[in-house]
Protein backbone atom coordinates (compact mmCIF):
# COMPACT_ATOMS: atom_id res chain seq x y z
CA UNK A 1 0.00 0.00 0.00
CA UNK A 2 1.32 3.41 -0.98
CA UNK A 3 -0.52 6.15 0.87
CA UNK A 4 -0.30 9.95 0.73
CA UNK A 5 -3.61 11.09 2.19
CA UNK A 6 -4.01 13.95 4.68
CA UNK A 7 -6.50 14.05 7.58
CA UNK A 8 -9.08 11.84 5.84
CA UNK A 9 -11.92 10.18 7.72
CA UNK A 10 -12.80 6.82 6.14
CA UNK A 11 -16.23 5.29 6.45
CA UNK A 12 -16.39 2.09 8.53
CA UNK A 13 -16.70 0.13 5.27
CA UNK A 14 -13.57 1.76 3.86
CA UNK A 15 -11.67 1.31 7.12
CA UNK A 16 -12.43 -2.42 7.12
CA UNK A 17 -10.21 -2.90 4.05
CA UNK A 18 -7.27 -1.16 5.68
CA UNK A 19 -7.82 -3.03 8.93
CA UNK A 20 -7.67 -6.36 7.10
CA UNK A 21 -4.51 -5.29 5.27
CA UNK A 22 -2.74 -4.10 8.41
CA UNK A 23 -3.78 -7.14 10.45
CA UNK A 24 -2.09 -9.29 7.81
CA UNK A 25 1.14 -7.36 8.44
CA UNK A 26 1.50 -6.32 4.83
CA UNK A 27 3.97 -3.61 3.71
CA UNK A 28 3.10 0.09 3.71
CA UNK A 29 4.80 3.07 2.06
CA UNK A 30 3.82 6.47 3.42
CA UNK A 31 4.56 9.70 1.58
CA UNK A 32 4.71 13.10 3.28
CA UNK A 33 1.24 13.79 4.75
CA UNK A 34 0.73 10.09 5.44
CA UNK A 35 2.17 10.83 8.89
CA UNK A 36 -1.21 12.47 9.47
CA UNK A 37 -3.15 10.45 6.94
CA UNK A 38 -6.38 10.08 8.93
CA UNK A 39 -8.49 11.99 11.43
CA UNK A 40 -11.82 11.56 13.15
CA UNK A 41 -13.32 9.19 15.71
CA UNK A 42 -13.11 5.91 13.83
CA UNK A 43 -10.49 3.19 14.10
CA UNK A 44 -8.77 0.40 12.23
CA UNK A 45 -9.69 -2.56 14.42
CA UNK A 46 -8.81 -0.68 17.60
CA UNK A 47 -6.14 1.59 16.11
CA UNK A 48 -7.63 5.13 16.22
CA UNK A 49 -7.50 6.98 12.91
CA UNK A 50 -5.23 9.77 14.25
CA UNK A 51 -2.64 7.21 15.43
CA UNK A 52 -2.10 5.62 12.01
CA UNK A 53 1.03 7.65 11.27
CA UNK A 54 2.67 7.16 14.64
CA UNK A 55 1.90 3.46 14.99
CA UNK A 56 2.21 2.27 11.39
CA UNK A 57 4.84 4.64 9.99
CA UNK A 58 6.68 5.67 13.14
CA UNK A 59 5.78 9.36 13.10
CA UNK A 60 2.79 11.68 13.27
CA UNK A 61 2.26 15.34 12.42
CA UNK A 62 4.76 17.45 14.39
CA UNK A 63 5.42 20.73 12.56
CA UNK A 64 6.91 22.41 9.53
CA UNK A 65 10.59 22.36 10.41
CA UNK A 66 11.39 24.48 7.34
CA UNK A 67 9.42 27.55 6.32
CA UNK A 68 6.42 26.46 4.29
CA UNK A 69 6.59 27.39 0.60
CA UNK A 70 9.83 29.38 0.95
CA UNK A 71 12.46 26.83 2.02
CA UNK A 72 13.19 23.48 0.41
CA UNK A 73 14.87 20.28 1.53
CA UNK A 74 17.96 18.46 0.31
CA UNK A 75 18.48 14.80 1.21
CA UNK A 76 21.61 13.58 2.97
CA UNK A 77 22.52 9.89 3.25
CA UNK A 78 22.61 8.75 6.87
CA UNK A 79 25.96 7.54 8.18
CA UNK A 80 26.33 3.82 7.63
CA UNK A 81 23.52 3.56 5.07
CA UNK A 82 25.38 4.33 1.84
CA UNK A 83 25.46 0.65 0.85
CA UNK A 84 21.81 0.02 1.71
CA UNK A 85 20.19 -1.42 -1.47
CA UNK A 86 17.21 0.94 -1.10
CA UNK A 87 19.65 3.75 -1.87
CA UNK A 88 20.88 2.14 -5.08
CA UNK A 89 21.45 5.00 -7.57
CA UNK A 90 19.89 7.46 -5.12
CA UNK A 91 22.13 10.43 -4.39
CA UNK A 92 20.44 13.67 -5.42
CA UNK A 93 17.01 14.51 -3.99
CA UNK A 94 15.84 18.11 -3.69
CA UNK A 95 12.29 18.77 -2.59
CA UNK A 96 10.16 21.87 -2.99
CA UNK A 97 8.04 20.88 -0.02
CA UNK A 98 9.63 21.96 3.23
CA UNK A 99 11.20 19.59 5.74
CA UNK A 100 8.89 18.18 8.42
CA UNK A 101 9.77 17.92 12.09
CA UNK A 102 10.39 14.31 13.17
CA UNK A 103 10.72 13.50 16.87
CA UNK A 104 9.20 10.07 17.56
CA UNK A 105 11.55 7.62 15.84
CA UNK A 106 13.41 5.17 18.06
CA UNK A 107 16.57 3.08 17.86
CA UNK A 108 14.44 0.32 16.32
CA UNK A 109 13.81 2.47 13.24
CA UNK A 110 16.31 2.55 10.36
CA UNK A 111 16.94 6.07 9.10
CA UNK A 112 18.19 6.05 5.50
CA UNK A 113 18.14 9.77 4.73
CA UNK A 114 18.08 13.05 6.59
CA UNK A 115 17.25 16.42 5.04
CA UNK A 116 18.86 19.81 5.40
CA UNK A 117 16.65 22.88 5.14
CA UNK A 118 17.74 25.12 2.27
CA UNK A 119 17.61 28.89 2.06
CA UNK A 120 15.06 28.90 -0.75
CA UNK A 121 13.18 26.75 -3.26
CA UNK A 122 16.09 27.00 -5.68
CA UNK A 123 17.70 23.54 -5.96
CA UNK A 124 21.07 25.30 -5.98
CA UNK A 125 20.38 27.18 -2.75
CA UNK A 126 22.65 26.64 0.26
CA UNK A 127 21.73 24.87 3.46
CA UNK A 128 20.77 27.07 6.39
CA UNK A 129 23.46 27.47 9.00
CA UNK A 130 22.84 27.25 12.74
CA UNK A 131 20.49 25.16 14.84
CA UNK A 132 17.93 24.48 12.12
CA UNK A 133 20.14 21.82 10.55
CA UNK A 134 21.90 20.63 13.69
CA UNK A 135 21.15 17.81 13.28
CA UNK A 136 19.20 17.50 10.03
CA UNK A 137 15.75 15.94 10.42
CA UNK A 138 15.12 12.29 9.46
CA UNK A 139 13.76 12.27 5.91
CA UNK A 140 13.26 8.59 5.01
CA UNK A 141 13.21 5.50 7.22
CA UNK A 142 12.00 1.95 7.79
CA UNK A 143 9.69 1.14 10.67
CA UNK A 144 8.30 -2.12 12.09
CA UNK A 145 4.67 -1.94 13.14
CA UNK A 146 2.41 -4.20 15.18
CA UNK A 147 -0.90 -5.08 13.53
CA UNK A 148 -4.03 -3.56 15.13
CA UNK A 149 -5.07 -6.98 16.44
CA UNK A 150 -1.60 -7.53 17.92
CA UNK A 151 -1.06 -10.81 16.10
CA UNK A 152 1.44 -9.83 13.39
CA UNK A 153 4.30 -7.50 12.63
CA UNK A 154 4.60 -5.55 9.41
CA UNK A 155 7.17 -3.28 7.84
CA UNK A 156 6.73 0.22 6.51
CA UNK A 157 8.79 2.82 4.73
CA UNK A 158 8.10 6.51 5.18
CA UNK A 159 9.46 9.70 3.70
CA UNK A 160 8.30 13.17 4.67
CA UNK A 161 8.60 14.32 1.10
CA UNK A 162 6.39 13.41 -1.84
CA UNK A 163 4.35 16.39 -2.98
CA UNK A 164 3.62 16.18 -6.71
CA UNK A 165 6.36 18.72 -7.54
CA UNK A 166 8.84 16.72 -5.44
CA UNK A 167 8.30 13.74 -7.74
CA UNK A 168 10.05 15.66 -10.49
CA UNK A 169 13.17 14.33 -8.74
CA UNK A 170 14.27 11.16 -10.51
CA UNK A 171 16.11 9.93 -7.44
CA UNK A 172 13.06 10.41 -5.23
CA UNK A 173 10.99 8.30 -7.62
CA UNK A 174 13.76 5.70 -7.57
CA UNK A 175 13.85 5.73 -3.76
CA UNK A 176 10.13 4.88 -3.62
CA UNK A 177 10.47 2.16 -6.26
CA UNK A 178 13.49 0.71 -4.45
CA UNK A 179 11.56 0.66 -1.18
CA UNK A 180 8.75 -1.18 -2.97
CA UNK A 181 11.17 -3.88 -4.12
CA UNK A 182 12.64 -4.18 -0.63
CA UNK A 183 9.36 -4.36 1.27
CA UNK A 184 8.02 -7.06 -1.03
CA UNK A 185 11.11 -9.23 -0.62
CA UNK A 186 12.53 -8.64 -4.08
CA UNK A 187 16.06 -7.75 -5.10
CA UNK A 188 16.53 -4.01 -5.55
CA UNK A 189 17.85 -3.16 -9.04
CA UNK A 190 21.19 -1.41 -9.35
CA UNK A 191 19.40 1.43 -11.13
CA UNK A 192 15.64 1.12 -11.42
CA UNK A 193 14.08 2.68 -14.52
CA UNK A 194 11.82 5.46 -13.22
CA UNK A 195 11.43 7.48 -16.42
CA UNK A 196 8.04 9.11 -16.91
CA UNK A 197 5.73 7.21 -19.22
CA UNK A 198 3.99 10.43 -20.23
CA UNK A 199 4.73 14.12 -19.74
CA UNK A 200 4.40 15.15 -16.09
CA UNK A 201 3.64 18.77 -15.23
CA UNK A 202 2.45 18.84 -11.63
CA UNK A 203 0.79 21.84 -10.04
CA UNK A 204 2.38 23.32 -6.93
CA UNK A 205 0.98 22.16 -3.60
CA UNK A 206 -1.56 24.20 -1.68
CA UNK A 207 -5.15 24.41 -0.51
CA UNK A 208 -8.05 24.93 -2.90
CA UNK A 209 -11.05 26.26 -0.99
CA UNK A 210 -13.48 26.39 -3.92
CA UNK A 211 -15.88 23.52 -3.16
CA UNK A 212 -16.81 23.21 -6.83
CA UNK A 213 -13.24 23.24 -8.12
CA UNK A 214 -12.92 19.56 -8.94
CA UNK A 215 -16.40 19.39 -10.43
CA UNK A 216 -15.50 22.16 -12.87
CA UNK A 217 -12.32 20.38 -13.99
CA UNK A 218 -14.42 17.59 -15.54
CA UNK A 219 -11.73 14.96 -14.97
CA UNK A 220 -12.52 11.27 -15.39
CA UNK A 221 -10.34 8.13 -15.31
CA UNK A 222 -10.12 8.47 -19.09
CA UNK A 223 -8.37 11.82 -18.60
CA UNK A 224 -5.33 9.88 -17.40
CA UNK A 225 -5.05 7.31 -20.15
CA UNK A 226 -1.66 6.66 -21.68
CA UNK A 227 -0.77 9.54 -23.94
CA UNK A 228 -2.74 12.07 -21.91
CA UNK A 229 -1.23 14.42 -19.31
CA UNK A 230 -3.76 16.77 -17.71
CA UNK A 231 -2.26 20.07 -16.58
CA UNK A 232 -4.07 22.13 -13.96
CA UNK A 233 -3.28 25.67 -12.79
CA UNK A 234 -1.28 26.30 -9.65
CA UNK A 235 -3.39 26.96 -6.54
CA UNK A 236 -3.54 30.31 -4.74
CA UNK A 237 -0.43 31.00 -2.67
CA UNK A 238 2.03 29.46 -5.13
CA UNK A 239 5.38 31.31 -4.98
CA UNK A 240 5.79 33.88 -7.74
CA UNK A 241 7.45 32.62 -10.86
CA UNK A 242 7.19 28.97 -9.88
CA UNK A 243 6.35 26.39 -12.50
CA UNK A 244 5.29 28.03 -15.73
CA UNK A 245 1.96 26.64 -16.93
Amino acid sequence: MIIATRFREPSPEQAAHLTSYLNAGKPVIGLRTATHAFNGNGDFGGLPYPQFGLKILGEQWVNHHGNHKTQGGRALIEDGQKENPVLNSVSDIFCYSDVYGVVNLTDKDTILLRAEVTESLDPESKALTGEKNNPPMPFAWFHTYTSPDGKNEGHSFCTTTGAAVDLMSEDLRRLIVNASYSLTGNEVPAKADVAFVDEFKPAFYGFIKDKDYWKTQNLTPASFELGKSPVLPNPPGTPDGFWSK
